[in-house]
C-alpha cells in the first residue's frame, strides 16, 4: 500500500511509525491540547462574571459557529501541507507570505508555553501542599499565594514542568505524545468525575448548579457575547499552530470531520464538568465565582479546607489541573520543535533539549515578575507575565486564527478535497469560513486588544 506520508514534514522523517498518530491517539492528543488550564482556571470565573448559564449557552453556540469550523480548517491545512505551521501554508499556496503568517503562530506557541509553564508549576506545587496537608495549615490563602510568588519556588516548579514536557516530546509522536495522552486523558476524565460527584454531593450544591445551568438572559450583553466567542476560540488551542502541527501527523484515512466533532465534544464536556465542580463548591462555601484568576489558588483552597477529606479532594483537584496543563504544554512545545527540525534538519533530541532550555529561560521573567524579586519587570501597570498573556491572547492568537480562516476560505483551492466532507457540510463549512468566522474573529480581536469597547 502506498505510504500516506510521502510528502511528510521534517525531511520525510514522518514516514517512520514513530512520527505518526493512530486514529484514537490523534483524537486524544488533540483533546489534550484543547483541554488545558483555560477551561478549569479561566472558564469558571469568566462564566461567573458574564452571566452564568446564559454565558455557558453562548459559549456552546460560539463553539459551533466559529470554533469547530476553524478547528477543521487547521487540521485540514496540517494534513494537506504535511509540514509545520509555516511550511504547510507555503506548500499549499506556493507563496512565502503565508509562511510568514504561519511563523507568527509558531512564535506565539513558544511564548505562550514560556508563561504557561509558570502557571502549570503552580498547580504541581499546590497539589503537593494539599496532599501533605500543609496547604490547610494557613488561613490567609491570598497571603500564601503572594508569599509563594515572592519566593524562588515558582522558578523551580517551572523548570520541573518544562522537564516533564521535554521528556515526553523527545520520545516522539507515537511513543511520546500519543502514549502520554492515552494515559493522562483517561486519568483526567476519572478525576473530573470523582470531583464532580464530590461537589454535587455537598449540601446546598443545587444553588451552584442552578447558577450554571439555569439561564438568565437579562444578564447577557454584547461584551459577554464577545468574551464567550473569544473563549470558545481559545479553548480549542486555535491560532497557535498546535492543531496544524498535530494534523501533519494524521493518516489520510482519518476522517477530519469526525475528529473535529470528537475534539469539540471533548472540550465542551471538560468545560461542563469543570462548571459542575467549581460552581457548587463556591456557592456552598460562600465564595465569589466571579472574583478572577485567584478563584483557583486563593478561594478554592478555603473551600477544600472546610470540606470533609478536603486535603485529598484538594490534592486531586490540583493534580487534575496539572494533567490538563501538561497535555497542552506538550502540544505547544511540539510546534516549534517541528519547525526547527524541518528548517534546520536537526534531530528530535537536539531540537527538544535546545527549545526546552530556551523556553525555560524565556519564561524566567514571567515567573519572577509576579513577586517582589524583580520590580523592574512590572511596567505600564502590568507585570511581564501579564504582558505576555495580553499580547499572545489578544493579538497573536486572533491573528493566527484569522489567517487560517482566510487561507482555507479563499486562498487554498484544495481544502474541500482534503477535508473530505459531504456536499452539504462542505457548503456550510465554506460559508462559515468565508462570511461568518472572519467577521466574528475580527470582532474578538478588536475587543480583546482594546480597540472596541462597550
Amino acid at each position: 500500500m502506498k505510504d500516506q506520508f510521502q510528502s511528510g514534514p521534517l525531511h520525510g522523517k514522518v514516514n517512520n511509525k514513530e512520527e505518526r498518530f493512530s486514529s484514537s491517539g490523534f483524537i486524544l492528543a488533540a483533546i489534550g491540547s484543547a483541554v488545558g488550564l483555560g477551561n478549569m482556571w479561566k472558564f469558571p470565573y469568566i462564566t461567573g462574571q458574564y452571566g452564568g448559564a446564559a454565558f455557558f449557552m453562548l459559549f456552546v453556540i460560539c463553539l459551533l459557529l466559529v470554533g469547530l469550523p476553524v478547528l477543521l480548517a487547521e487540521l485540514t491545512v496540517g494534513r494537506g501541507g504535511r509540514g509545520n505551521a509555516s511550511t504547510s501554508l507555503i506548500r499549499l499556496s506556493g507563496r512565502k507570505l503565508w509562511g510568514g503568517f504561519g511563523f507568527i503562530t509558531i512564535l506565539g506557541a513558544f511564548v505562550i508555553l514560556s508563561f504557561y509553564a509558570v502557571v502549570a508549576g503552580w498547580t504541581l506545587h499546590y497539589a503537593m501542599l494539599s496532599f501533605t496537608g500543609k496547604l490547610f495549615e494557613h488561613k490567609d490563602y491570598a497571603l500564601l499565594f503572594s508569599n509563594f510568588n515572592a519566593s524562588w519556588m515558582p522558578v523551580f516548579w517551572q523548570f520541573i514542568v518544562m522537564l516533564l514536557t521535554g521528556f515526553v516530546i523527545i520520545r516522539g509522536v507515537s511513543a511520546g505524545i500519543e502514549k502520554f495522552n492515552k494515559i493522562l486523558i483517561p486519568g483526567l476524565v476519572i478525576l473530573l468525575l470523582v470531583l464532580c460527584v464530590r461537589a454535587l454531593s455537598l449540601e446546598g450544591a443545587g444553588e451552584g448548579v442552578a447558577f450554571f445551568l439555569k439561564p438568565d438572559f437579562s444578564k447577557l450583553s454584547a461584551e459577554s457575547a464577545l468574551v464567550a466567542l473569544g473563549h470558545a476560540f481559545f479553548s480549542l488551542s486555535l491560532g497557535m499552530g498546535a492543531i496544524m502541527t498535530y494534523g501533519a501527523y494524521v493518516d489520510k484515512r482519518q476522517s477530519l470531520g469526525l475528529a473535529t466533532l470528537a475534539i469539540g465534544i471533548g472540550d465542551l464536556a471538560y468545560a461542563f464538568l469543570a462548571g459542575l465542580i467549581i460552581f457548587p463548591t463556591t456557592f456552598v462555601y460562600g465564595l465569589e465565582a466571579s472574583q478572577g484568576p485567584g478563584l483557583v489558588f486563593v478561594a478554592l483552597p478555603a473551600a477544600f479546607s472546610a470540606m470533609p477529606l478536603g486535603a485529598i479532594f484538594g490534592g486531586l483537584f490540583f493534580v487534575l489541573l496539572a494533567f490538563a496543563a501538561l497535555t497542552s504544554m506538550i502540544s505547544l512545545l511540539e510546534v516549534p520543535v517541528a519547525f526547527v527540525r524541518e528548517a534546520f534538519g536537526w534531530s528530535r533530541k537536539f531540537s527538544v533539549v535546545l527549545l526546552t532550555l530556551l523556553c525555560f529561560l524565556v519564561g524566567l521573567p514571567s515567573a519572577l515578575s509576579l513577586g517582589d524579586k524583580a520590580p523592574w519587570l512590572t511596567f505600564g501597570g502590568k507585570s511581564f507575565f501579564d504582558w505576555m498573556d495580553f499580547v499572545c491572547s489578544n493579538i497573536v492568537l486572533p491573528l493566527g486564527g484569522l489567517v487560517v480562516t482566510l487561507f482555507v476560505g479563499y486562498a487554498w483551492k484544495g481544502a474541500a478535497e482534503e477535508a473530505g466532507l459531504s456536499t452539504w457540510w462542505l457548503r456550510l463549512w465554506m460559508f462559515m469560513l468565508r462570511y461568518v468566522a472572519p467577521i466574528l474573529v475580527l470582532l474578538v480581536f478588536l475587543y480583546s486588544s482594546g480597540i472596541l469597547t462597550f
